[in-house]
């Protein structure tokens, strides 16, 4: 299309062929699900040994130490509320929406800045909700002039950004909504975004195949503009450290910047299938991929690589 000709135009030359992450394990026993063809933010890691996925119409966790998958969740049936939030089972539960195209597109929770925990949810029905989850309670209602496919808190707590069936991505006051900016840049819909962990930088993917870095304290236009190989931009994620940024296409490829680098320097991770979610490790020395392929799914997990020069005086 043309608007992707001009739009890489843009885009930074990249040093590729890095290696961060090293392949370590591929298990088929789990493999995650969509059902969205749009959105792919179905995979979580909580340690380098654990990682939570969307399997059909569960929630399964699997332990890469015991080689095990454990259903947590699962939402086939009616789903039943449990009074004793220190016993197993769905502790609450709402209906979001009434509307009839009332897709909840993102989840995120976040600690606000009263030092409550908050979730938000992004939805099809062009609002943003923001419920209290230690009481169950409906906050906010925050509504805009598209469909929200996504939308994440920044790391204080203080912005929300919005992004949605609009060219434009949105930075609004999380308290209030109020709409203090417009990120334009994007030639299409836009699905994912994240935070680096100082708060200062935001990365958002479009359908028109790149990503590009906002520094919130100048919005008037991108730091910069990376790539995709083939399709749009459907997965971000920051290390915990801040060190690496990852962005993964629809299928087959996952690439990752080195940040510290001025994301000039990349890993292209080029594999076989439908990519349903990736996500680092909290201590950042894990990298998990779901893959979503009909007959080959399954859970990639890479290892960071570290370089020990010191060592080099002993040898």
């Amino acid at each position: 299309m043309a608007f992707c000709k001009w739009a890489l135009q843009e885009c930074k030359e990249v040093e590729r062929g890095r290696t961060f992450y090293d392949f370590q394990f591929n298990t088929r026993l789990v493999k995650s699900t969509i059902v969205h063809f749009q959105l792919r933010n179905l995979l979580w890691a909580t340690s380098k040994h654990d990682v939570y996925m969307m399997q059909n119409y569960s929630i399964k966790h699997w332990s890469s130490l015991l080689q095990k998958s454990t259903e947590v969740l699962n939402v086939a049936g009616q789903i039943v509320p449990n009074q004793y939030v220190n016993q197993p089972g769905v502790a609450f539960c709402t209906k979001v929406t009434s509307d009839d195209n009332g897709i909840t597109n993102s989840v995120d929770i976040y600690e606000s800045t009263c030092g409550s925990r908050w979730m938000l949810a992004a939805n099809n029905d062009c609002n943003v909700r923001i419920f209290d989850i230690e009481n169950f309670t409906l906050l906010n209602c925050f509504p805009f002039s598209w469909s929200v496919n996504c939308s994440i808190a920044s790391p204080d707590g203080k912005y929300l950004a919005v992004l949605g069936d609009s060219v434009d991505c949105l930075m609004a006051e999380a308290h209030s909504g109020k709409v203090i900016g417009a990120l334009k840049g994007h030639l299409d819909y836009c699905f994912a975004s994240a935070w680096h962990p100082d708060g200062n930088i935001l990365a958002t993917g479009s359908q028109d195949m790149t990503c590009r870095l906002w520094d919130i304290r100048n919005l008037s236009e991108s730091m910069a503009v990376l790539k995709g190989r083939m399709g749009a931009i459907r997965g971000i994620k920051f290390s915990s450290d801040g060190r690496f940024l990852a962005i993964a296409e629809p299928a087959d490829f996952v690439h990752v910047y080195d940040v510290s680098a001025d994301y000039n320097k990349a890993q292209e991770i080029d594999l076989f299938g439908e990519i349903a979610g990736l996500s680092f490790s909290p201590d950042t020395e894990a990298l998990f991929i779901g893959i979503a392929d009909r007959a080959y799914g399954s859970l990639l997990e890479f290892k960071r690589r570290h370089h020990y020069h010191y060592l080099d005086s002993f040898m």
